[in-house]
């Protein structure tokens, strides 16, 4: 199946992945409509980053996930949807759990009923590689056991079993897509690669919790692939697949990496308020993709190494739009 030609509909397009993906779709030659969480501001996130002309070729629909008019009427006419929109903050998950259950468990509800309503080719959904916990063997395959770590782990479990339970009772052509941790330009402070980048850039001092945890690190375009993989092979619906890079770093080792390409001196201060519950806390993440490789055709083409530099480029041009004395949840 090909995306070209194709009304597609992105939830969570104003955030980071959902704008390089919109992006992207609009290169493809897709007519992408975006679903936007509303706010009184005349702006939509991420989405300001794409160039004018791409900006205007898109059609945005401001709502709230958890209004089942809003989304089913978003999806009319679409012929594919990429369910991105989540609330993705763990501490937040710890302070909200109800907004994050209700927008992450309820919305994917939403998302996949009117779907099924309106006859939708092809849902392919953004999991995340917490529902995994921290890891009981690596690299991590999808047969691993799934572990509630956080009220947010939680939310994409529930999220993942109604995408399989519509699948397997309705027949809802739907994929899941479990990404280990994104990185590149427009990615907010909330996640470890931006907020070492930032304080570096600042004043060297890098404020950080759990520096011996590891992560799979994966380039955002080359998550934003393996979506567009999973909108088009035939063969793959029904199934579950990591996008990782199939390596692991230590949070320590990947500060050092990046003070390395940036030319800067630094030194860690270890923050007790960044620190997880200690049952909650996922130590270690590495993915195996080989099934994403297998049948999907996908496998990651952008180095650890490239992707920092891409990403510690355009943060120090765009150095202002972070709070940098602030610790975002």
């Amino acid at each position: 199946m090909s995306i070209q030609g194709n009304v597609v509909l992105v939830t969570g397009a104003a955030g980071f992945v959902g704008s390089h993906l919109v992006e992207q779709l609009v290169d493809c030659g897709a007519v992408v409509r975006c679903f936007v969480r509303y706010t009184s501001k005349p702006k939509f996130g991420c989405l300001e980053d794409l160039p004018p002309a791409k900006r205007k070729s898109i059609e945005v629909v401001a709502g709230d996930l958890r209004d089942a008019e809003a989304v089913c009427g978003a999806t009319k006419g679409v012929d594919t949807v990429f369910h991105l929109g989540a609330l993705i903050g763990i501490p937040y998950s710890y302070e909200h759990p109800r907004e994050v259950i209700e927008t992450n468990v309820m919305g994917t509800f939403n998302v996949l009923m009117s779907a099924r309503r309106r006859g939708v080719r092809r849902v392919v959904y953004a999991s995340s590689s917490e529902v995994y916990g921290t890891a009981s063997y690596v690299p991590i395959d999808e047969k691993h056991p799934l572990q509630a770590q956080s009220p947010y782990s939680a939310s994409k479990i529930g999220a993942e079993k109604l995408v399989e339970s519509f699948h397997t009772s309705f027949g809802l052509p739907a994929i899941t897509l479990r990404p280990f941790n994104i990185f590149g330009p427009r990615q907010s402070a909330r996640a470890i690669i931006p907020t070492i980048i930032t304080q570096l850039l600042v004043d060297g001092t890098v404020r950080l919790g759990n520096i011996s945890a590891t992560r799979d690190f994966t380039f955002v375009a080359d998550t934003v692939s393996a979506f567009l993989k999973a909108a088009t092979v035939d063969s793959a619906v029904g199934g579950t697949f990591n996008v990782g890079s199939n390596s692991e770093i230590s949070v320590a080792d990947l500060t050092k990496k990046i003070a390395h390409l940036a030319g800067r001196d630094y030194r860690i201060n270890l923050q007790e308020q960044r620190l997880r519950p200690a049952r909650s806390e996922v130590n270690r993440l590495r993915a195996d993709s080989t099934l994403a490789t297998s049948l999907l055709g996908w496998s990651p083409q952008i180095s650890l190494n490239a992707g920092l530099t891409c990403t510690l480029s355009w943060i120090e041009n765009n150095l202002d739009r972070y709070r940098t004395g602030h610790y975002e949840i």
